[in-house]
């Protein structure tokens, strides 16, 4: 097969990546793993030899050997939790202010064995997958820390997912254990007869509502009754590059991409946020937003508070004035939340004027802020914004901290300190070398690329298409397009896609189409994101009808009752059409209708369903 110019750039970083990485390698070795032959891989480590690609070996000038055994084994997040469990004992970990609960790190800890020896003697231990569809709340935090003690991976699940999506979710990952919040048992018991996983252990946890238990499934609380509060014994040495957590990002399918993060990524990015904010034991945070986002679990939820020994609040559903409220009862230090959090909390303040003078600072993710935002919510809630722009696959990779704003208003900033942001050259039938960067005017668009070697497994799990589509030569390929300037700091201008974000989640328009489709009332449509105060963004569906009897009200429950669209993905806004543009190879033009579709709201073309 003759290489093309695309293909063989992307041999060559495999045979650098091969060499470099173990340099005993063979020349058998490295063609068999690249599917070439001896020859070929002889005559290409040559020539990558001869550019200075492939470096050679040299022995260290000390014995490393203990250095590396003890680096790769105990430089955990477990073992860091473990820590504090020592140190600080007697200190809160959790606050459940809902039932008047909290937890020690001593308690946390108890419970979490309890719960990872009951999964064991159900059979679960090394790389088996424990799933969770949980709001924030105690089984969260005891679900993060309990599944790595076993050598198990949780997959924290996107909650609000529909019956359809999490039963592909599962498909693909194949949880030997779910565990899920009871706000959500009518999903999960639809979930359990579409999805193909046979076998599976359901527990019903943080019941608040007092549901009844579904036929088949079992109580956390009776679940881990009785088990011992020991650490559990296992067969198995942890180690660094061992995945111990799973989250979900969305795609253009209803599958959503798994990504696995490694223990080093759960250590470094727990680092990356306690240098940033700066965090410490004595802070109290509480997430607006859900746990299982990167943004959630990483920003200040379990994952760096509890390895640095602080508290986390735990608040399931999003309400302002009792966020409020909970920051002065509570002394809580750091919030996050979405840009949408922030304009709510902002509304509620402006009535209510509560103390908030604990609060250290907000940290807020998935959109720039505007400069009169950053004004208003200094003015209003604390002078400490922090604005951070990154990716599930990479978390947080720029970063704009009290002293950027309101100045660096409208842009991302500059990179974190480990981690490199670009902007480089988009062409339509490859990717740009890293190195090929857009000028540095503010002007030129390009698209961002990230270097994250501490925060990123450069993988999906079993998505061996994404992985080639997002990844090359340590970098991640975003699909954010925009510019920079001459001290690097990014702006954000748009997507290469079509994504929209809706109250901070990502939302692909194919799927959504793919669902509309389904009815057998239309013929076409296409799905677009119009302005929405609250939700960032809103969705919009063109429909083109096959039956002229098709009415709105008609698309807004075919939509509310389809197994494939979670609420926040169904369509608020609809506009029947006798056409919709396509580009001259077929394509639907997103782009076009975007520019359409905010006029059509104003002029009430679109219609709320």
């Amino acid at each position: 097969m003759k290489l093309t110019s695309e293909n063989k750039s992307e041999l060559f970083s495999q045979i650098i990546t091969l060499c470099n990485s173990n340099p005993q390698i063979t020349i058998n070795e490295v063609a068999e793993k690249c599917g070439i032959s001896r020859q070929t891989a002889s005559k290409y480590i040559a020539e990558l030899k001869k550019g200075n690609k492939i470096f050679k070996s040299y022995p260290r000038t000390y014995d490393d050997r203990m250095f590396v055994d003890t680096f790769e084994h105990d430089y955990t997040w477990l073992n860091g939790f473990m820590r504090n469990v020592r140190r600080y004992s007697k200190s809160t970990a959790v606050i459940d202010p809902q039932t008047g609960k909290s937890w020690t790190y001593s308690a946390l800890n108890s419970e979490a064995n309890r719960f990872a020896n009951a999964l064991q003697k159900r059979g679960l231990g090394k790389n088996d997958v424990v799933m969770s569809a949980l709001r924030n709340c105690p089984a969260f935090a005891v679900s993060y820390v309990a599944p790595r003690k076993i050598g198990s991976i949780l997959l924290a699940a996107n909650a609000s997912l529909s019956s359809g999506e999490m039963a592909l979710l599962m498909d693909h990952n194949q949880p030997k254990a779910v565990v899920y919040s009871a706000n959500i048992i009518q999903t999960i018991i639809a979930a359990s007869k579409l999805t193909k996983c046979r076998n599976v252990l359901y527990i019903l946890a943080d019941n608040i509502e007092g549901k009844e238990l579904p036929d088949g499934h079992v109580l956390y609380e009776d679940f881990i009754k009785g088990e011992s509060d020991e650490n559990p014994k296992v067969d198995f040495r942890p180690h660094i590059y061992d995945e111990v957590l799973r989250l979900c990002t969305s795609g253009t399918t209803a599958l959503p991409k798994s990504v696995p993060i490694s223990d080093i990524n759960d250590v470094l990015s727990a680092h990356d946020v306690i240098m940033q904010y700066p965090l410490n034991r004595f802070d109290v945070t509480l997430n607006m937003t859900p746990w299982f986002h990167r943004g959630g679990c990483h920003c200040a939820g379990p994952g760096p508070v509890f390895y640095v020994g602080g508290t986390c609040v735990v608040m399931r559903d999003f309400k302002p004035s009792v966020t409020l409220e909970w920051v002065s009862k509570y002394k809580i230090t750091f919030l996050m939340g979405a840009p949408t959090n922030l304009e709510m909390l902002y509304r509620a303040q402006e009535r209510s004027h509560s103390d908030l003078s604990n609060l250290h600072g907000i940290v807020t993710m998935g959109a720039p802020l505007s400069r009169a935002d950053c004004i208003k919510f200094s003015n209003t809630l604390t002078p400490n914004i922090y604005n951070g722009y990154g990716t599930t696959e990479t978390f947080w990779n720029a970063f704009l901290r009290p002293y950027d704003l309101p100045e660096g208003a409208g842009s991302v900033g500059g990179s974190c300190i480990d981690d490199e942001v670009r902007v480089v050259n988009v062409y339509e039938h490859k990717k740009a070398e890293p190195d090929d960067e857009v000028p540095h005017d503010k002007m030129t668009e390009g698209e961002v690329i990230i270097k994250s070697p501490a925060k990123s497994s450069y993988s999906y799990f079993k998505n061996e298409a994404m992985n080639k589509a997002r990844y090359y030569k340590g970098w991640y390929y975003t699909g954010d397009t925009g510019t920079w300037d001459d001290n690097c700091i990014v702006t954000i201008r748009g997507r290469k896609d079509d994504m929209m974000v809706v109250s901070g989640e990502n939302i692909y328009p194919s799927q959504i189409e793919d669902a509309i489709n389904q009815n057998p009332k239309v013929r076409d449509c296409i799905v677009t994101a119009v302005p929405d105060k609250v939700r960032g963004q809103s969705v919009a569906a063109y429909v083109i009808p096959e039956d002229d009897s098709l009415t709105i009200d008609e698309l807004a429950a075919f939509c509310a009752q389809s197994p494939m669209l979670s609420k926040y993905k169904r369509p608020r806004y609809f506009a029947l059409v006798k056409e919709i543009p396509h580009t001259a190879t077929g394509k639907k033009q997103h782009y076009q209708m975007k520019e359409r579709a905010a006029k059509d709201l104003e002029t009430g073309f679109l219609r709320r369903g």
